[in-house]
C-alpha cells in the first residue's frame, strides 16, 4: 500500500489519525503551525467509544497517571459561598468508570507521543496552497518547500487552514453562537484537588479546575455581537476577557491579574461548524475542522473516535479513497449530529442568562443523582 498522507494539526484528532494510519501501513507526515506543544486548554473527557481506542493505543496507563481526579462540580456565588454541587458521575457515558478526565494539553501530548515514532512531525509550519487532482494533492508549505501526497487530512481545528483552502472561506461553514471561552493555567485552585468550582453571574461563568495539581481557569461569557478580534491576537483576547469580568467576580477578581500576565491564554468563540460534505477529492476533514461544538468535553472524545473511524475505513479500501471517505463520514456523523443539537441545554446549564435561571439551575442541581 504505502500511500502518503499529510495531516494538518498535531492535536487530539491529528495525533490519533497519525497513529492509526501509520499502524495500517500509510506513510504519515504531520504539519503543525505551533512551534511546540501548548499548556493551556480546559480538562476534557476520554469517554464512550474513545476509551477502547486509547486502550488499544497503549496510552491509557499514562492518561490515568495524569488524570485530574475531580469528582464534583460545585456552583458558588461571588463571595465564595457554595450553593449546589453535582457529582461528576452524572455526566459519565456508557464506558462508566473506565472513562478518564485529563487536561487537553496532556491528552494531546500523550496521543502525539504514541504517533511520534510512526510519523514525521513538522513543527512551526503550515500549508499555504493545495492543488488536488485525480491522483493526489500537491502541497506548498509556508517554509517554501513543496511535496505531493495521496491524501491530505485537515485536523487543524475550528479555524482550519485545510478547510479554507479546499472548501472555501471560513464564514461559509462556521457560525459563532454568541459565546466565547478563554482558559489559562493559574497559581491555585478554589476548592480541593477533587472539586471544580464554578461562579456564575448573568451571561458569564468563571471556573477553576484543580486539573491534577495544575489548576486551570475558564472564562465563558455570552455576547450579542461577535468580538471584532483576530482569534490569534493575545492582547485583544486578554482585553475582551478583562472587560467582560471586571467588577463582576467579587472575591475572585484576583484571577483577572493572571489573565493580564498569561503567556499561553487559549481564547476562541463557541461556534457550530456545518459542511454538506467533509471530503472533496483527496482532501478530508476530521475533528473540530469538520464538526465543532461541545461544552462538556465531548469534543475530544469525538475527535478520537472520528480519527479512528477515518483510519479504519482508509485501511479497509486504500485503493478506493472516495468509498473510504464516504463510509467514514456516514459512520461519524451519527455520533456528531446529536452533540451539535445539545448546545442549548449545555449553555443553559453552564452559562445561565439571568439570576432567576441561575437560582433554578442551582436548585435542580441538588437533585441530580451522582
Amino acid at each position: 500500500m504505502n500511500k502518503s498522507v499529510l495531516i494538518s494539526g498535531a492535536g487530539v484528532a491529528g495525533s490519533t489519525a497519525a497513529y492509526w494510519l501509520a499502524r495500517n501501513g500509510f506513510r504519515v507526515t504531520v504539519v503543525e503551525r505551533a512551534a511546540g506543544e501548548r499548556s493551556s486548554g480546559n480538562p476534557v473527557d476520554v469517554r464512550g467509544p474513545a476509551v477502547r481506542i486509547v486502550e488499544d493505543m497503549g496510552v491509557m496507563p499514562r492518561l490515568r497517571a495524569v488524570a485530574t481526579a475531580a469528582n464534583r462540580l460545585t456552583f458558588a456565588d461571588t463571595t465564595g459561598r457554595r450553593r449546589a454541587s453535582v457529582g461528576m458521575g452524572a455526566f459519565q457515558s456508557s464506558a462508566g468508570d473506565s472513562e478518564v478526565e485529563v487536561a487537553r494539553a496532556d491528552l494531546a501530548a500523550t496521543l502525539l507521543s504514541a504517533a511520534r515514532d510512526h510519523a514525521e512531525i513538522r513543527w512551526g509550519d503550515t500549508i499555504t496552497t493545495l492543488s488536488p487532482d485525480a491522483g493526489g494533492v500537491d502541497v506548498t508549505f509556508d517554509r517554501g518547500d513543496q511535496a505531493r501526497f495521496d491524501l491530505v487530512i485537515g485536523a487543524d481545528g475550528l479555524h482550519s487552514t485545510v478547510r479554507r483552502l479546499a472548501f472555501g472561506p471560513e464564514p461559509e461553514f462556521v457560525r459563532p453562537l454568541g459565546m466565547s471561552v478563554a482558559t489559562l493555567r493559574v497559581d491555585r485552585p478554589i476548592g480541593d484537588e477533587r472539586e471544580v468550582v464554578m461562579v456564575n453571574t448573568p451571561g458569564r461563568a468563571f471556573s477553576v479546575h484543580p486539573a491534577g495539581g495544575k489548576p486551570l481557569a475558564a472564562f465563558m461569557f455570552r455576547h450579542t455581537a461577535e468580538p471584532a478580534a483576530d482569534h490569534r491576537d493575545p492582547d485583544v483576547q486578554k482585553r475582551l476577557v478583562i472587560e467582560a469580568y471586571t467588577g463582576r467576580l467579587g472575591t475572585f477578581e484576583r484571577y483577572l491579574d493572571q489573565v493580564r500576565d498569561a503567556d499561553d491564554l487559549f481564547f476562541d468563540s463557541v461556534s457550530r461548524v456545518t459542511l454538506p460534505h467533509w471530503s472533496t477529492g483527496p482532501v478530508t476533514l476530521v475533528g473540530d475542522a469538520a464538526s465543532s461544538l461541545s461544552l462538556f468535553g465531548d469534543g475530544s472524545t469525538l475527535a478520537i473516535a472520528g480519527a479512528h473511524t477515518l483510519a479504519t475505513e482508509l485501511a479497509a479500501t486504500p485503493a478506493d479513497l472516495a468509498t473510504a471517505l464516504h463510509r467514514y463520514e456516514q459512520r461519524h456523523r451519527a455520533l456528531t449530529t446529536p452533540k451539535q443539537r445539545g448546545y442549548t441545554a449545555a449553555a443553559t446549564l453552564l452559562v445561565p442568562t439571568n439570576r432567576p435561571t441561575i437560582a433554578i439551575r442551582n436548585t435542580l442541581a441538588r437533585f441530580i443523582p451522582s
